[in-house]
This record gives structure tokens, sequence and C-alpha cells, in this order.
């Protein structure tokens, strides 16, 4: 399992070792010790997984304080064009983002610290996608800010993206405000 380090200040690529043979894969996603040599969040209090057809959007979410959390996310089945989005005032990469390829024959999987914005396009056919939480779930603090609002050049086959109604009304990036703040 190898970390790597994204422009954006505490979140992070892990790529796990893939070990494939004639019956399929085998892949491990997280292992206790190199989170805590890296001074990862371990303790993920609930795992949720979606299953999206092609060209759905979903995001950009994320829990506000006090109910905020650390995802752990990956692609069980198909391909996503996952998008990250600082939302920590004071950081050197406030408001910045940075977008991932995640699939079942990469086994990447984002590590994102609290105080980030999450959402992902599906370029598959279908896609199911798993998130380990660092808190449960609160729809009283779950909100997000609009797909199109931060420059994300989203791969969209199609002009428009499938959006929920919830999403479609979330606030531009420029109408939030930010109750987290960036802890170097």
């Amino acid at each position: 399992m190898k970390l790597i380090e994204t422009s954006l200040s505490g979140c992070y690529i892990i790529q796990p070792k893939v070990f494939r043979d004639e019956r399929g894969s085998f892949v491990k996603t997280f292992h206790q010790e190199i989170f805590d040599r890296y001074k990862l969040e371990t303790k993920y209090v609930e795992e949720i997984y979606s299953i999206s057809h092609q060209n759905v959007l979903r995001g950009l979410h994320f829990q506000i304080p006090p109910h905020q959390h650390t995802k752990l996310v990956y692609c069980l089945l198909g391909r996503v064009i996952d998008a990250v989005v600082d939302l920590r005032v004071g950081s050197p990469t406030y408001g910045q983002y940075e977008t991932f390829e995640l699939s079942q024959e990469n086994a990447r999987v984002v590590y994102i610290p609290a105080g980030f914005a999450h959402g992902f396009y599906v370029t598959s056919e279908k896609a199911i996608m798993v998130y380990n939480l660092s808190s449960v779930y609160a729809p009283d603090y779950d909100t997000g800010i609009r797909w199109d609002s931060v420059g994300i050049s989203w791969p969209m086959a199609r002009a428009n993206p499938i959006l929920s109604e919830r999403d479609r009304a979330l606030l531009p990036f420029s109408e939030f405000e930010s109750p987290f703040v960036y802890e170097p």
C-alpha cells in the first residue's frame, strides 16, 4: 500500500497492491499500521455504498460541524472521476480542487479529511462507490456546494449530467460561508 500526497494538504490517494490471477483480484483497502504512520483517521463509524448509472454526478457534499467527517472512498465497480474541494478557511489551497480517476481496475482509495467537499461523475455504464465515514450521517448538518461552481472540468459525455433535485439546489461556492478552519 502506497500513500500519495495530492496538491491539497491532508488529502491523499492510497494505492493498494492489487493481486490478480485467473480467479479475479484481491485488494486490501485499509491497513491500520500504515494509517497510524501517517497520522490518518482510522475510526470509521459508518460505511455506505452508492450505485450510480453513467452520466450521474453526485456532489459536491460534506457535513458541517459538529458532524463533519473524514471520508475514505473507493470505486468497487466501474469508473468515476472523483473530485475534492478544500473548504478550510486559511488553507493555502482554499477553494482549490483536485480530481482523480477511481476504478475497479486501478483500486485507488481517496482519503478526504473533514473540511473538504466531495463528489464524483460516473464515466462507466454503472459504478459502485464505497464510503467509510468518521461520523454518522446527520441530515441537518449534511450539505454541499454546487457541482459547477469551482471550475472542475467534468468529462461529461453530454451537456447536462444526471443530478438529484437536492444537488441542483445547492449554493454555489461563491455564496458558501465555510465553517471549516485550516489547522496545519
